[in-house]
């Protein structure tokens, strides 16, 4: 063969390395997910708001425009994708406030005003459009922390009150009062997030003192025990490599799946099956990456909305599909 075909052949074979080398670094072509843009939030953009969902309707609360503190109200219409106001929270303005809905009503409660932390709890009946404030929060005045409810039994826990927080209290809906709930051996934190699946809470992520936690754990409610499972930058030899560790992420439960998704400097998302303990990436959302933005399920459909990016605060929503392909068209 003589030296200009080999010289052709060379380059091909060095041209066709290239092309396999860039088709296996680029995983986003691997991942299965889609993120459709739904109707824009209604209310201003914002970080950190709060929010319950109640039957077929999400509500989202409060939060910070980057100038103001706020305490309107929105609910969000799934099935016909459009946004309603109601009757403004009663409380103080406020953003990191924590939430959850328990037996047909929302609560919100806790929270920073731009001054104070608070400990304030208020009830809304969606039926009457109307706010009431109940017993004082039992634990210290504090913000970000997280509310969940799981089992018919609702919970505030962790956050930041000066010093991080690793405490958890149950509210009594029928006698309305507090009652520590001891057990939770996890670490410290603030900024942490929720989300349930069939009558367990799984709880992870959040920041103490300038360090993202790694240290991921499933809720009880029966028996009221914490049980440690998978930290979140674990790779074991049946699993890929991963990392979710973050801060100021938000989660839903889709189809018996957990998600977690954005946060500090991200727009990744991770899916959670609790029978094995492990996760997967799926598609990254497909608008900007975000902090502090709001999370849901509204009959096993997971949204994804508000938010911000340093000074940039966000209104738009976003659907996310876990079983489809992404598609590039369709917003």
């Amino acid at each position: 063969m003589n030296s200009l075909k080999k010289g052709i052949l060379f380059a091909t074979f060095i041209t066709s390395l290239s092309f396999v080398g860039c088709s296996n670094d680029n995983n986003d072509d691997e991942l299965m997910g889609n993120w459709v843009k739904k109707s824009a939030f209604d209310g201003p953009a914002r970080s950190s708001a709060a929010s319950f969902v109640i039957g077929n309707y999400a509500y989202v609360a409060t939060g910070y425009t980057g100038d103001e503190y706020l305490k309107d109200l929105w609910v969000y219409n799934s099935t016909g994708d459009y946004w309603e106001q109601k009757a403004d929270f009663t409380g103080v303005a406020r953003s990191s406030a924590s939430a959850f809905e328990l037996n047909g009503k929302g609560y919100i409660g806790l929270g920073y005003d731009g001054t104070n932390k608070l400990k304030d709890f208020h009830e809304y009946n969606p039926a009457t459009n109307v706010w009431e404030q109940k017993a004082e929060f039992a634990g210290s005045a504090r913000y970000s922390a997280v509310g969940f409810q799981v089992g018919g039994k609702a919970y505030f826990g962790t956050g930041y009150d000066g010093n991080y927080l690793k405490d958890f209290y149950q509210y009594n809906q029928t006698s309305n009062t507090w009652n520590q709930v001891n057990g939770f051996s996890g670490n410290k934190r603030r900024n942490a997030t929720v989300f349930v699946i069939n009558d367990k809470a799984y709880l992870g992520t959040g920041v103490n003192s300038g360090s993202n936690q790694n240290d991921f754990w499933q809720f009880d409610p029966s028996t009221d025990l914490w049980t440690k499972k998978r930290n979140l930058d674990d790779s074991e030899s049946d699993h890929d490599t991963y990392s979710i560790v973050r801060s100021n992420a938000t989660s839903f439960t889709m189809n018996g799946l957990g998600y977690i998704a954005c946060g500090e400097g991200s727009k990744t998302i991770w899916e959670y099956n609790p029978s094995t303990d492990l996760w997967k990436e799926r598609t990254s959302l497909e608008g900007s990456s975000r902090t502090d933005a709001v999370g849901f399920a509204i009959n096993d459909r997971g949204f994804v909305l508000l938010g911000r990016s340093g000074s940039s605060y966000f209104d738009d929503a976003w659907e996310f599909k876990p079983l489809e392909e992404q598609n590039d068209y369709d917003n």
